[in-house]
């Protein structure tokens, strides 16, 4: 079954919202078995949303709109599809009801546009919405389903979990799954690793593999379409088997991993404790430890020196090394991260200095930082270069420390 999905909303258009909802949806339509393989985003105007759902119809099986059924002017999504569809409306007491009881329970008086909402075109299904004021729909139209979803997140994945989810597998229970798993690099480049399993992806059939690069990794996602999750895992298995005989010295985890929840695991496992001492990343690395639960067991604590004032005040650096050799340097890198060791008195110390931009700071270029890991006997130290702007800089720059450390922590 093919899927479109409509994004609605002139706001996504205008980049003042970050789009999740198609992201949540196509992920949990693959797992279905669904092929979603388009995405459409229109804004609120009823010329060009028309056309958009008419040449949905054309092309997909199943359409799913995101947005446009509140009660103000601008939301039209409803009665653009009813005029397609060439259907009328009636008010729908019960969802009124529950409309009236959603907004009483927060103590909100409704207004008569509310009733907006409530309006139900004829030979369509109520989707209920515990979490807001519109309800889903689901219209059959000549052989085609079309899918009416709220717009903010909270209410698509309210009314999804509660009704469309269990609704699609009812109704489609031979639909097979696409199921799909990546693998986490790091230390290799995207062509380095494309030329290491070139065969692989040339060969490629089910399972299908793809490259992409993100914030410094390297990302390879293996997909399988089959009949059963019990077929889909053992074809992912034998090629996840052939991408790890390849690889495995630059795989540092799957699927959801990070290089903060790896650390943490392994850091668990040994027993030991960090501590961080920041300057260009402003205390980023520190905040991606602290993402994950439990993280309290191996954090001691972190110092942002962002001054030369704090790194000689409170970390113990020497001013004559800041002299000599400037707060970018790796001389300043190692006895930062010294010294933040024995000021929490951690197992580790990680430091981070550099410049992350825009410009260049005591004659050296953006991008340049030094990252240390210390324990009680010895320091080490590497030099980077990074190429992005100050905000990719500094997520680069932390995850680049964080896992630094996971690869020195059997050696340090």
């Amino acid at each position: 079954m093919v899927v479109e999905v409509i994004n609605t909303g002139t706001e996504l258009l205008l980049g003042e919202i970050l789009n999740t909802n198609f992201q949540y949806l196509s992920r949990h339509l693959n797992s279905l078995g669904f092929d979603v393989l388009y995405q459409t985003t229109i804004g609120d105007n009823p010329v060009r949303m028309r056309a958009a759902i008419e040449h949905a119809l054309e092309r997909a099986d199943i359409v799913i709109t995101s947005g446009g059924l509140g009660p103000t002017r601008g939301d039209i999504t409803k009665e653009v599809v009813m005029e397609i569809c060439g259907l009328e409306g009636y008010t729908d007491f019960s969802t009124l009801c529950r409309l009236y009881d959603f907004l009483a329970a927060k103590g909100v008086e409704p207004t008569p546009n509310n009733e907006k909402q409530a309006i139900v075109p004829f030979g369509a299904d109520v989707l209920e919405n515990p979490a807001g004021t519109a309800p889903g729909l689901w219209l059959e139209h000549q052989g085609k389903i079309i899918i009416l979803l709220p717009g903010p997140p909270h209410e698509v994945e309210a009314v999804c979990e509660t009704q469309l989810w269990p609704r699609l597998q009812k109704n489609f229970p031979d639909n097979g799954v696409i199921i799909s798993r990546t693998l986490r690099l790091k230390g290799i480049g995207e062509s380095a690793v494309a030329t290491k399993i070139d065969d692989l992806i040339v060969n490629q059939s089910n399972p299908t593999l793809a490259i992409y690069a993100r914030h410094g990794q390297i990302l390879i996602r293996i997909t399988t379409k089959t009949k059963t999750p019990e077929e889909a895992k053992a074809l992912i298995g034998d090629m996840e088997a052939q991408l790890r005989a390849r690889l495995e010295q630059y795989i540092y985890g799957a699927d959801n991993d990070s290089v903060a929840s790896v650390l943490g695991t392994k850091l668990n496992l040994l027993g030991k404790t960090i501590a961080f001492a920041e300057s260009c990343s402003g205390g980023l690395a520190s905040s991606l430890i602290t993402d994950i639960p439990g993280s309290s067991e191996y954090l001691k604590g972190s110092v942002v020196s962002y001054t030369n004032e704090v790194k000689e005040n409170v970390l113990g650096v020497k001013p004559e090394t800041l002299k000599k050799f400037g707060a970018v340097s790796s001389q300043c890198a190692c006895e930062m991260a010294a010294g933040v060791r024995r000021l929490m008195n951690s197992d580790y110390g990680i430091s981070i200095t550099g410049n992350a931009g825009p410009s260049p700071s005591e004659g050296k270029p953006v991008g340049l930082v030094y990252i240390a890991v210390a324990n009680r006997e010895i320091v080490y130290w590497q030099e980077h270069h990074f190429d992005g702007n100050r905000t990719e800089n500094k997520l680069r720059i932390a995850e680049a420390a964080i896992s630094t450390l996971i690869e020195k922590l059997q050696q340090l």
